[in-house]
């Protein structure tokens, strides 16, 4: 592997030099950053070390003019004393890591092993790119809106690295199932996916859950035992609810995420770990860095990548595909067919659902289970009407709160779909207008054609893009 060094520090370039050649890597220096920039633009290296005080320009304006410039090697920035914020801001911009002077010779060698290995794995993935991306996960995701396909692709490209992943969005959007799906596409998805919820265990016990414990350490530990990271080795760990683990545990999190070492409770050895770590919340971790709730290193660490899943209320346009996709699994469940009739698939698609896509499956499934009909209909779904006017919480001006007595009609009032973007808009109106036409004309798609003003061709396309059919 290709190394370049950027410091000003010229008895920091020799020794960090004489120590990465020692380790059998190609290393070049240079003290000043301008001229590292041209050296980077020149020749191929995988990674960059890069100093964050530094005249003329510092680690963060280096990293931001040679990202812009097209360069993707991994950076690591070297920060001193004092300098550590600036260091986080550049990893919060996508350098991989930082290491902080004066370093071991050690340190240096394990955080640069670990980009090599990165950066193989990134070069493994680039040749399985053809048969990997969002079509290997359509069963998993259901993504017709293009906020979901954008988040998709981009999902897509964060799995093919190891790097850590934030998931953030309302409780029930899916974060687990796009966990899944990352998984899926990655160079890990021969391995286990585990997931565990951090709020569903009590704090006594999730130490021990998450890296284990020796015989002897706590009464009742009469024997050794795994934690999650252990079982997980190899592949991915899901940290669900993120937000409610225990101070204490963060700053152990903090060490596995960047040494790669647990150490089961009660044990006075590490256990070297590769896993590839997930983190999801619901809950707004800036705020609780903020309060001092929620260590800001970790918070750092955690954030590389952010993948924020939008509320149901805001992709309208997946509705209709999720009913159908839980209404085949209803189907397969129940060894009958479900559908759903045109109309109800027009008030589920106005409806806000707060509790976004688990919401909307249970709905799907109880309806499906206690509907006399094969073909579910409006009496089928008793949704809440606090919410049926679009805006999540029934005040009428579309903000999702307030005093429930919108009537979503009339200037003032939160339009259809619960948002002022008119894509959504006109989306919505063509939909009630296609169901009404063929109401109006008693199912007959020609008739209906004829009195919406466009060719049966036109009116054949619409039906499908709405799952109309």
């Amino acid at each position: 592997m290709r190394i370049l060094i950027v410091d000003d520090d010229a008895g920091l370039r020799q020794s960090l030099g004489l120590l990465l050649k020692e380790s059998g890597y190609e290393v070049t220096a240079e003290a000043d950053p301008e001229q590292g920039l041209a050296r980077a633009a020149a020749e191929p290296f995988e990674l960059i070390l890069c100093d964050v005080r530094m005249p003329r320009m510092d680690g963060l304006a280096f990293l931001r003019r040679y990202r812009a410039e097209g360069g993707e090697a991994l950076l690591i920035m070297m920060s001193a004393f004092g300098s550590e914020d600036a260091a986080l801001a550049a990893m919060r911009e996508g350098a991989y890591d930082y290491l902080h002077k004066p370093f071991r010779p050690d340190e240096v060698t394990l955080t640069v092993r670990k980009a090599e290995e990165r950066e193989r794995l990134r070069r493994e993935v680039a040749t399985l790119r053809a048969t990997l991306g969002p079509e290997q996960v359509r069963d998993l995701v259901v993504a017709e809106s293009r906020p979901m396909r954008d988040l998709l692709e981009l999902a897509s490209r964060v799995a093919a690295h190891s790097t850590t992943v934030l998931l953030t969005g309302e409780s029930g959007t899916g974060k687990e199932i796009l966990a899944r799906a990352i998984h899926r596409m990655s160079p890990r998805s021969a391995a286990a996916f585990t997931a565990i919820n951090c709020a569903a265990i009590p704090e006594h016990l999730l130490e021990s859950e998450l890296f284990g414990h020796v015989r002897g350490a706590f009464t009742g530990a009469a024997s050794d035992r795994q934690g999650i990271f252990e079982t997980a080795h190899e592949g991915t760990l899901l940290l669900d609810e993120i937000g409610d683990l225990p101070v204490g545990l963060q700053a152990k999190l903090l060490r596995v995420l960047e040494e790669g070492e647990i150490r089961r409770l009660g044990a006075r050895e590490g256990r070297r770990v590769d896993v590839r770590v997930i983190a999801a919340t619901a809950k707004p971790l800036e705020r609780a860095v903020e309060r001092g709730e929620f260590r800001d290193d970790l918070y750092y660490r955690l954030n590389v990548v952010n993948l924020h899943i939008p509320p149901l209320r805001e992709r309208r346009e997946d509705i209709g595909a999720l009913v159908a996709h839980f209404a085949r699994q209803a189907a397969q469940r129940l060894g009958r067919p479900v559908s759903i009739t045109p109309r109800a698939l027009v008030m589920l698609s106005e409806y806000a659902w707060p509790g976004n896509i688990r919401e909307l499956r249970n709905a799907v499934e109880r309806a499906a289970v206690l509907g006399t009909a094969g073909r579910l209909d409006l009496p089928d779904f008793p949704l809440t009407p606090l919410a049926a006017n679009g805006n999540g919480h029934g005040n009428g001006n579309g903000n999702g709160h307030g005093n429930g007595n919108g009537n979503g009609n009339g200037a003032g009032h939160a339009p259809m779909g619960g948002t002022y973007t008119l894509k959504p808009q006109v989306e919505a109106l063509e939909r009630v207008t296609i169901v009404r036409a063929l109401e109006a004309s008693k199912g007959s798609r020609r008739e209906a054609a004829q009195l919406l003003g466009v060719s049966l061709r036109t009116l054949f396309y619409k039906l499908r893009r709405y799952h109309l059919e």
